[in-house]
């Protein structure tokens, strides 16, 4: 005993340091070893590194904000920029995006840069890479014992208190704290580590990032860059099919595209990073082709395939029975879904145990088995002391994915519903349950039951936003676009509104998705209205990517697009990329850029044959109550009436048309 003490006094900082270092990378490479694209086939593990793809990224530029109006979000080229780029330059920054677009990817990438020292990473040269999932975490134990507790070494000469001192003698340090929306402490009622991280009243000067689905309500705000996953593209789907699904096999590259256009309504789903991963490895896989009318419909034929795999690998016939009535029988599991997301905090992880007596033993090992649910390690307090000794782990279970919970969730919003009775009772029950947060929780009790279905859309339908929300439902009941053409047809033929400064993102989502429908079926959409979307267009050339992040792909059957930003200046170059985007919506007539600075001067050159050729007008309504028309002939501005016609046109307006000439000439003369 006298032998090991000596041994430990003569440790050193540095010898400390290197046994420190040594664990976190061997932690990390079994977290980076184990990427699971379809969670059932267990026996089928990657590297990060060869399937993680670049999808959108966008960075917060504050430089010129106001109260009135946020600064725009701007696209970048890697996931390296979030480090690098000089606007996001700050030693807090927070990741935001949704459940499913690559928040934990991305950290486990950055992990596999760090370990393996890439070159150009901004992390090549960091010394230490602190990398925490926060739903892990206690919010009673401090942060350097939840690094010895799940990154340390076991090694006992290394304490909670050394790590400190390691962290202190590094030159270069970050940290990743990922999950804080599954953090369990994440209001901040009892001033946690973490807590004191984000508002930099610890780890002051030591680079911090934080993923999250959304920003936490107390952080240092004026010294913190926000970054956003935006999902992926086109050009993401393809780069992924190759890398990680087909290699360079063209033919089974446009078997999984085709499966896709294939299923249209599927298409807002796959723009989540992680359920385009299962349908196309699930798509890869299967010989025979699927298509599916609902997303209710290919939820309850993933879920199918869970339990279908399992069952074929199982070689003990006796069970099998079992995992039939564990497939079709899952109510108790439902209530607990259901009661997580839709209590008064929400809770998305239970005590193995607890859920154990809830639920059954051989039920809970068989849903773990088949990868709908997930164990993890967690940490409790027995004393609240807190000393090392004090602090265990115990084992959580959680769903894949949240849209799992929603899933089992949406039977028993089913029950629920339908145990209402009456308008003012289906109110209260709804009232609880934010469709703005549980949008698939509301489309699976529709897709599940017509009857308890109809109700809820009715609800939808009384609610000031829920219109088009309420279309999404139905097409989930009657699986069928053409169950809904009349009520999409009826809402195109009145201008569209798409408002960041009002709408949701699940409205904007929705709205988007019904004009794509509406584009598919050439329903005519007469006007589409952007109101302070900022829109841009991506590097295909084929999306809006709008304020929010969403995408507007282009529409066939589109006949005007109206922007409309305050104070908005575009360049020649974005204004052709613009231009070219909507030469392609081929039913344009009319194209208006309310209250844009635009180039006095366009080229010729950038103004697409297909906008001359059909001669679309290209309006712009300016500060000065100037109306003008783009010659697309000359590139000129010319002075119009304020329905964008000219002398001679048919509907010319000669009062306001000299009102504006007044206000052209005068512009000119300025």
């Amino acid at each position: 005993m006298e032998r090991l003490t000596v041994s430990m006094e003569r440790l050193t900082v540095q010898d400390k340091k290197i046994i420190l270092i040594d664990s976190l990378k061997s932690r990390y490479k079994l977290q980076y070893d184990a990427i699971q694209p379809i969670p059932y086939i267990k026996d089928r593990l990657y590297c990060v590194d060869k399937v993680f793809v670049e999808g959108g990224t966008e960075i917060h530029i504050v430089e010129g904000a106001t109260k009135e109006k946020e600064g725009p979000w701007v696209r970048v080229d890697s996931y390296n920029d979030i480090f690098t780029d000089p606007r996001v330059k700050a030693k807090r920054r927070i990741i935001e995006a949704e459940a499913g677009y690559g928040k934990s990817t991305v950290s486990l990438q950055l992990a596999y840069d760090w370990c393996n020292g890439v070159k150009d990473s901004p992390f090549e040269d960091v010394e230490i890479l602190i990398l925490l999932r926060l739903r892990q975490l206690n919010s009673k134990i401090s942060i350097y014992q939840a690094i010895k507790l799940f990154l340390g070494p076991k090694d006992p000469r290394i304490k909670s208190t050394d790590i400190k001192d390691i962290i202190e003698s590094c030159s270069s340090v970050k940290v990743l704290l990922d999950g804080y929306d599954e953090f369990p402490d994440r209001e901040g009622a009892t001033g946690s580590d973490v807590g004191r991280i984000i508002t930099r009243n610890l780890f002051r000067n030591i680079d911090v990032t934080l993923t999250t689905r959304y920003p936490p309500k107390d952080y240092d705000q004026a010294n913190t860059k926000r970054v956003r996953l935006v999902g992926f593209d086109e050009k993401a789907r393809d780069q992924y099919i190759r890398k990680a699904v087909t290699g360079e096999d063209e033919e089974s590259v446009s078997k999984i595209k085709r499966a896709l256009k294939s299923n249209p309504i599927l298409d807002a789903l796959c723009q989540v990073p992680l359920f385009f991963v299962m349908f196309s490895h699930m798509t890869h896989e299967k010989v025979l082709f699927m298509r599916f009318n609902s997303v209710t419909e290919f939820f309850r034929y993933m879920m199918k395939c869970f339990h279908s795999h399992k069952s074929n690998k199982s070689m003990d016939r006796n069970t099998r029975p079992h995992n039939v009535t564990y497939e079709l029988k899952f109510a108790e599991l439902s209530k607990v879904a259901f009661e997580g997301l839709c209590g008064e905090n929400q809770q998305l992880s239970w005590l193995k145990d607890r859920l154990c007596t809830r639920l059954g033993q051989g039920f809970l090992k068989h849903y773990i088995a088949v990868g709908i649910l997930v164990e993890e390690e967690v940490s409790i307090v027995t004393n609240e002391q807190t000393s090392t000794t004090d602090i265990q782990t115990m084992t959580d279970v959680r769903f894949y994915h949240q849209l799992f919970c929603e899933w089992f969730a949406s039977f028993r919003l089913v029950e629920v519903v339908a145990a209402t009775r009456g308008a003012s009772e289906l109110k209260n029950v709804l009232d609880k349950v934010d469709p703005f947060n549980l949008q698939y929780l509301y489309r699976f009790a529709c897709g599940i039951s017509p009857a308890v279905g109809k109700r809820i859309i009715e609800y939808l339908k009384s609610r000031n936003d829920g219109d088009k929300f309420a279309i999404l439902c139905i097409l989930e009941q009657t699986g069928e676009v053409d169950g809904i053409k009349d009520t999409v047809r009826d809402l195109c033929s009145k201008e569209v509104d798409i408002d960041n400064d009002d709408d949701s993102k699940l409205l904007q989502r929705s709205t988007i998705q019904l004009l794509e429908i509406a584009s598919r079926f050439d329903i005519p959409i007469s006007c589409v209205w952007l109101y302070l979307c900022s829109p841009r267009v991506d590097e295909s050339g084929l999306n809006l990517i709008l304020q929010s992040g969403l995408s507007l792909s282009i529409l066939s059957s589109l006949q005007k697009l109206e922007i409309y930003d305050y104070n908005r200046r575009l360049t020649n170059e974005e204004l052709a990329a613009i231009l070219s985007y909507s030469s392609q919506c081929t039913s344009l007539k009319e194209l208006e850029f309310g209250r844009y600075f635009l180039p006095d001067t366009i080229p010729v050159g950038s103004i697409p044959t297909s906008l001359k050729s059909r001669n679309v007008k290209v309006l712009n309504d300016t500060y000065s109550d100037e109306y003008r028309r783009l010659n697309l002939q000359t590139g000129q501005w010319q002075a119009c009436d304020e329905d964008g016609n000219l002398p001679g046109e048919e509907g010319f307006d000669e009062r306001s048309y000299q009102e504006s000439l007044a206000d052209f000439n005068r512009a000119r003369r300025n």
